[in-house]
């Protein structure tokens, strides 16, 4: 947004002293940008905590930092890349019918009104289909991904994104030979504020589930099952390990930690997405929106920032230990 060069940056941090590593960790910020806020500090504290560090090179586990896997949305503070994808939502098979979102269809017109912030007949609206559906099942059609509408909420694109091809590329570069793989990918905005979630994230299969919960506890949830806060979702970025590094044995989660309540960072993107549509706005209403879009995916207390360091330091210790084993 500065005019700065921007970059999906990598980090290698490499177990010396136990010759070629055939474990790894990778550790992601900002596959969706503005979430990045979040997922950078604990990139940056876990750099220079010297235990964690030396606790990764004892087990002989390389620890791979993906900083920014979206550094438009990073850039420019949206969840979104510069092609408006939603990234997490991109790493479908282009040469197959893509899924359809037949509820996301009905409500599009209505997630982004002529004017901002919306009036009372368009809240009423959105209330009316919540009240008739819940808001479980308004959660699921805005945010479960949609192909149809490409200035719309949760597009995931008809082609790669730059981002996607550029994620295959470094596990092409950097997972090649490993026999074991773990990842844990850091997000905002769902769930209670300062607790990080940890979703599932794997094929749906027993046996990677069982592992994920032994290395990460049982209360792993997933989105199989419907135990998640988030969605069932398609197009997810780590099923791209699969077809990228074939010979690993795989185990991920995503560590989603909740900052405003739902209806709130629903409301934060559709301004979010509005304000893209609107450049007109007057600067008064665009610095309203960013703040709210930014306050929906980063607290900035120093609880919040502590609540988010300690767990995914603690997620990390218990990935070396069960890529050890």
């Amino acid at each position: 947004m500065e005019g700065e060069t921007l970059a999906l940056d990598t980090a290698l941090d490499w177990p010396t002293s136990k010759g070629r590593a055939q474990r790894l960790l990778i550790v992601s910020s900002a596959c969706h940008g503005i979430e990045g806020y979040c997922g950078s500090g604990v990139q940056v504290f876990a750099l220079h905590d010297a235990e964690w560090r030396a606790a990764a090179h004892e087990a002989g586990v390389a620890v791979l930092y993906l900083h920014a896997l979206n550094p438009h949305g990073f850039s420019f503070g949206r969840r979104v890349t510069h092609e408006n994808v939603d990234l997490n939502r991109n790493f479908q098979d282009f040469s197959r019918p893509l899924p359809a979102n037949p509820d996301y269809a009905a409500l599009h017109p209505l997630l982004l009104p002529a004017h901002w912030p919306p009036d009372a007949e368009n809240q009423a609206a959105i209330d009316g289909w919540i009240a008739t559906h819940g808001l479980g099942a308004f959660q699921a059609a805005v945010s479960r991904g949609q192909h149809q509408f490409p200035d719309g909420l949760f597009f995931g694109g008809t082609a790669p994104t730059w981002s996607n091809r550029t994620v295959r590329s470094v596990l092409r570069e950097h997972g090649a030979g490993m026999a074991r793989i773990a990842w844990i990918d850091l997000h905002t905005g769902l769930g209670p504020s300062g607790v990080g979630e940890r979703i599932f994230a794997c094929r749906d299969d027993a046996a990677a589930l069982a592992r994920a919960r032994a290395w990460w506890g049982s209360g792993v949830t997933s989105i199989y099952d419907g135990s998640s806060t988030s969605a069932f979702l398609t197009g997810l970025m780590w099923g791209s390990v699969y077809e990228e590094c074939p010979q690993a044995e795989y185990t991920g989660i995503a560590l989603e930690y909740g900052t405003e309540p739902v209806p709130e960072v629903m409301t934060a993107l559709r301004g979010d997405h509005w304000l893209h549509l609107h450049p007109e706005a007057s600067p008064e209403l665009a610095r309203a929106i960013r703040a709210r879009t930014r306050a929906a995916f980063y607290t900035e207390t120093d609880t919040w920032k502590g609540q988010i360091v300690s767990q995914a330091r603690q997620a990390m210790f218990e990935a070396v230990h069960g890529l050890a084993d």
